[in-house]
């Protein structure tokens, strides 16, 4: 079966083309792909496929084999791989996710896709909707308890639930110290990223991520979203920033109309064939 590995700003994936072919059994084969060991190395799989309700459909898994809803990093490859590819010659194109139906804008320099704009839709900000076990219209510099520790946290849905944790610096002590615990921490009944922000200025945010499923990753998409929300939700940011990740830094818009607008690039590492 043919793939693609692309990433965006690291956050990497194996790609496949369902337009043309079929992965029968997703999860197992992410978790067995995603191996960086023994398999091709990646975060997770991606699924591009038709769709009745838009232009193309994702499908994505993390590398332990579950479901993603989104991936912000992750549809902007998809968009890439659609218009490189020749299977579209659009630049504005419409993908339905486990989110919803989202919006592409490609930004093309010949026939090359240099970066693309995302709108991410309307941040879901009510405690029961994200979902937890807050129960208030904002969960917004909450006391939360963990290990007998007290650690203040603002939670959203960006289709896929974020905990966001403002720190003065980021260290391996938040990430992997904290980031696992918050994933399965009770007060998210669907586990949680966990993204741990630093305010560099109103408008610059340093950001690294515990991903849902997968781990420490580069750069996460959704995560940056959710940062740029709740940095402007604490009153330490505007509501445009600019978020500084391992991997590379992703434009982030809080727009009037309520819709977050992400801005980033995306590459591609190889392809090749694979037995599944």
């Amino acid at each position: 079966m043919r793939f693609a590995k692309m990433h965006g700003l690291g956050n990497d994936y194996i790609y496949f083309n369902c337009l043309t072919q079929t992965v029968e059994d997703p999860p197992s084969t992410a978790r067995r792909l995603a191996d960086r060991h023994f398999g091709i190395g990646g975060d997770g799989i991606v699924l591009i496929k038709p769709s009745e309700s838009a232009d193309y459909g994702m499908e994505m898994y993390n590398a332990d084999g579950s479901r993603a809803e989104m991936c912000g990093n992750a549809i902007r490859c998809v968009g890439k791989y659609l218009y490189e590819k020749g299977i579209t010659d659009r630049k504005e194109l419409s993908i339905e996710t486990g989110a919803g139906i989202l919006r592409l804008w490609l930004r093309v320099t010949g026939n090359e896709v240099g970066s693309v704009r995302v709108d991410m839709g309307e941040p879901v900000l009510e405690g029961r909707k994200i979902p937890t076990v807050f129960d208030q219209p904002r969960v917004v510099n909450e006391p939360l308890e963990i290990d007998g520790k007290t650690v203040r946290v603002t939670c959203l849905s960006m289709g896929n639930p974020h905990c966001v944790v403002i720190v003065e610096k980021n260290t391996d002590d938040w990430v992997l110290g904290l980031g696992p615990k918050i994933e399965v921490h009770p007060a998210f009944p669907n586990r949680i990223n966990a993204e741990f922000i630093s305010v560099d200025n109103r408008r610059e945010l340093g950001m690294r991520v515990w991903e849902r499923g997968t781990g420490e990753t580069l750069a996460c998409g959704t995560g940056a979203c959710a940062a740029g929300v709740a940095a402007h939700l604490n009153g330490v940011a505007e509501r445009e920033t600019t978020v500084h990740l391992p991997g590379g830094d992703l434009q982030i818009d809080w727009a009037e109309d309520n819709h977050v607008y992400l801005t980033g690039p995306a590459t591609f590492v190889f392809e090749g064939e694979v037995e599944i």
